[in-house]
């Protein structure tokens, strides 16, 4: 699952890049960039790729994703249509871990920033009184310019490092890097698969849509990803019965079939691994808040 460099544009006369984005969908590319992101969704649901983890993404969701860690956000289906009158909105903050100055992470008072860069490589979801702090901020900063908008990414570096109100989002050892082909190769299977999920993909399937054979498709993809393709698909069917069992009144058998899982046994048996929880623990933990 290699991804995509992507170059962030950075006006020459600032440090750092903040902007507020207006969509229909955040798009499909999977890439990654040098710079640190602090990503804060103010539209928009759907499914989000980052590092080797699949989770729903939802309105009001922000996250810190570390240097090189490769990333998307995959919209529900609904965004990619013409006349859905859906759109997405974000407000998005890139800056490379030195836009301050070497020096700066070298002083005493600025020992937790570093710390919170390598936790950052990680990917992190912000919650609490401090993403309340962070959308003060980051609106500010916005409009803001010349010293004032660089105490204020100050204040968002010392507001998150002095936080403990955020969970680690992939596993230690993520990612790499990547060339355009194997970009263009997962870019195909993750939009095929995304668009499948509901239906039985067989091995031979994906394998021939990748030009590969199925044991050279197993390989690659297990190196690429640290999990075999039917765990990759197995993890994107899952997000998909959360997010039903929220928000649909449909029975959990219902939604096991509508999310491609054709054995009700296999499909508790998954849901327990990756969510800790039964479905019926999951429904009530959600409708109960």
């Amino acid at each position: 699952m290699k991804p995509h460099f992507h170059k962030v544009p950075l006006k020459l006369e600032t440090s750092f890049s903040i902007r507020h984005d207006v969509l229909a969908n955040f798009g499909t590319l999977w890439h990654y960039h040098p710079e640190l992101e602090l990503h804060f969704v103010k539209k928009g649901e759907g499914v989000r790729f980052i590092g080797d983890n699949i989770s729903n993404f939802s309105t009001g969701e922000m996250l810190l994703l570390g240097e090189n860690l490769p990333h998307t956000w995959r919209c529900k289906d609904q965004y990619f249509k013409p006349d859905s009158g859906l759109n997405v909105e974000a407000t998005v903050i890139h800056f490379l871990p030195h836009c301050l100055g070497n020096d700066l992470l070298q002083l005493p008072e600025a020992y937790q920033i570093p710390k919170l860069y390598e936790k950052a490589k990680r990917g992190l979801v912000i919650k609490g009184e401090t993403k309340r702090k962070l959308i003060d901020l980051m609106e500010s900063a916005l409009s803001a310019v010349n010293l004032n908008r660089l105490t204020i990414l100050l204040s968002i570096l010392s507001t998150l490092a002095e936080s403990d109100e955020y969970e680690s989002i992939t596993s230690k050892h993520a990612f790499y890097q990547s060339d355009r082909a194997d970009t263009d190769r997962f870019n195909k299977i993750c939009t095929y698969t995304l668009t499948n999920y509901k239906r039985e993909i067989s091995l031979e399937e994906i394998a021939s849509l990748s030009n590969l054979s199925v044991t050279s498709f197993c390989r690659y993809f297990k190196l690429m990803s640290k999990k075999t393709y039917y765990d990759f698909l197995t993890e994107i069917r899952i997000s998909h019965v959360c997010r039903m069992l929220i928000e649909d009144n449909m029975t959990i058998e219902a939604i096991c079939m509508e999310c491609g899982f054709n054995n009700a046994s296999n499909f508790y048996r998954h849901f327990k691994k990756i969510m800790g929880s039964t479905p019926v623990e999951y429904r009530k933990k959600y409708l109960n808040k």
